[in-house]
């Protein structure tokens, strides 16, 4: 009989993420069970209700640059780490939860895309460049959640987040120096990141294929 799992301590690492160690929790991983209605989730289903209203706020200014868009598009994203402290301080882990929170991500990334290249907030080259990588991801994870493989969240990944929700905050905040440097810092460790994502998920359908 094999020993049950052991519960980890919950440390300020480990509750603000810093601490990963240690396999994922079960009920996040592949042929787990959906469980849609956690604290988590709803924190997750909140944030992805509001990237809408951000659109219409945003796109409807005159500059791009308003306050209210701006503050939105930041509560948005710094509300990613809420529904992960939430996960771990109630033990609610799902897999709802594990697909729900990096595409919400990935349509904040996409929405403020939308308004940093309609007010030409910056360079459209780089924006281009960052929509096709999230849109990439996107149909890389749905592959990879039709295969049954588990793309598992890697370091650059988590690096290059907020280097790219802060290029496109402080575009729309017009601080247009600092959004170039984070975007250009963003987009080095995103796209380092979508090379890994794609290596560990091939590995991971040869194996199966092989087994």
């Amino acid at each position: 009989m094999g020993d049950a799992p052991v519960k980890r301590k919950l440390t300020f690492r480990r509750l603000s993420g810093l601490d990963r160690s240690g396999p994922p929790p079960p009920e996040t991983v592949a042929g787990a069970p959906l469980r849609p209605w956690t604290i988590p989730n709803a924190i997750g289903y909140i944030r992805l209700a509001m990237i809408p209203l951000f659109l219409v706020l945003a796109l409807s200014s005159e500059s791009g640059t308003d306050a209210l868009p701006a503050v939105l598009f930041a509560v948005i994203g710094w509300s990613d780490y809420l529904d992960g402290i939430a996960a771990r301080v109630t033990g609610q882990y799902s897999r709802m939860g594990a697909l729900l929170d990096p595409l919400v991500d990935r349509l904040l990334v996409i929405s403020g895309v939308i308004v940093c290249w309609k007010f030409e907030l910056l360079p459209r080259w780089a924006l281009a460049l960052l929509a096709a990588r999230e849109l990439f991801m996107l149909v890389l994870a749905r592959y990879a959640l039709h295969r049954n493989v588990d793309l598992k969240i890697n370091w650059l990944g988590r690096w290059g987040v907020w280097p790219v929700f802060s290029a496109l905050f402080f575009a729309l905040c017009g601080v247009h120096w600092l959004a170039l440097a984070c975007l250009y810092v963003g987009l080095v460790l995103t796209l380092g990141a979508t090379v890994q994502y794609v290596r560990d998920g091939l590995a991971q359908a040869r194996l199966q294929g092989s087994t």
